[in-house]
């Protein structure tokens, strides 16, 4: 293959993190510009730093993710969401390049049974879940054959998430309340990032490689009590102590943007197309557990 440039945003969050601990083919060269270099609130950065380094793929893993600060910050949640990717596909539009966008199962409004699939009709109930949507109608209005690439409950031993705080407030808390009652599937950055790289690489080889919208999550699934617990059992493993967990319900933690009661997503299109079967998400929790003590032990 010949040498191919492979532009990342968002490259200082958890999956642009993940994205360059991989090992990539000989030839390719990742991009991870910081927000000095490409800023994903400005179009004319965007437009200036994409025409300049031409990129054979992009994979646009850069976003607003406060979901609860969106429904007081729309306009930044929407800069960031909508307009970013809108300027991204056109930029990509421009040179030809391959694009992978991610998006979220916030997409969705939860009122489902059973997992949602591709093809189920969005209906997001707040500021981030909107700003995400019309990200997605962006990149598939400006750049039809892109691949977008919904996920959901992101973690790694990277920045701020579920998982990692868990770990954390475990070992300094006795007891902890986690709300029971919403129910998902829990993602390692790093699986989605190897998912990302197959994709990626496919496209860059295959013009006729499935474009379109696809989801990667762990497999199985979990309300937020159980990743707790599952997070809590784990460390036992290294001698802490897990702290007495209490479910809840999602009214006794209110918070300000509303999140779906399921936010659980089929996987079957990604593995019809891309042969990708994610593995389940306790052995993706135990590897990060086991990751977040090694780096701590060397930082």
């Amino acid at each position: 293959m010949s040498a191919a440039e492979i532009l990342i945003t968002g490259g200082s969050g958890q999956l642009g993190l993940e994205l360059a601990r991989l090992q990539w083919l000989d030839g390719v060269r990742l991009r991870t510009p910081d927000r000095s270099e490409l800023d994903l609130s400005s179009i004319a950065s965007i437009a200036t730093y994409i025409d300049a380094c031409r990129p054979l793929a992009i994979i646009n893993a850069g976003a607003y993710t406060q979901v609860d600060r969106a429904e007081s910050d729309p306009l930044t949640a929407f800069g960031l969401n909508a307009m970013g990717p809108a300027a991204i596909a056109e930029a990509a539009r421009r040179h030809g390049s391959r694009l992978i966008h991610i998006s979220t199962d916030y997409v969705f409004d939860g009122s489902r049974d059973g997992f949602y699939d591709e093809s189920d009709a969005v209906s997001p109930l707040g500021v981030y879940g909107a700003s995400k949507e019309a990200g997605e109608q962006a990149v598939r209005a400006i750049l039809p054959g892109s691949v977008i690439v919904r996920t959901a409950w992101l973690f790694s031993p990277y920045r701020t998430n579920f998982v990692k705080t868990m770990f954390r407030i475990g070992r300094e808390r006795p007891s902890v309340r986690v709300v029971a009652d919403q129910f998902g599937c829990p993602t390692a950055a790093s699986d989605l990032a190897s998912a990302l790289q197959t994709i990626a690489m496919r496209l860059v080889e295959d013009p006729a490689a499935p474009a379109g919208t696809f989801h990667f999550v762990n497999g199985g699934e979990a309300t937020w009590y159980a990743l707790a617990c599952e997070v809590f059992a784990q460390a036992t493993r290294y001698g802490y102590a897990a702290p007495a967990v209490a479910p809840i319900s999602t009214a006794e933690y209110p918070t300000p943007a509303r999140r779906p009661a399921n936010s659980r997503l089929s996987v079957a299109r990604l593995t019809e197309s891309y042969a990708i079967t994610p593995r389940p998400w306790k052995l993706a929790v135990a590897e990060t557990v086991e990751r977040c003590l090694e780096k701590e032990s060397t930082s």
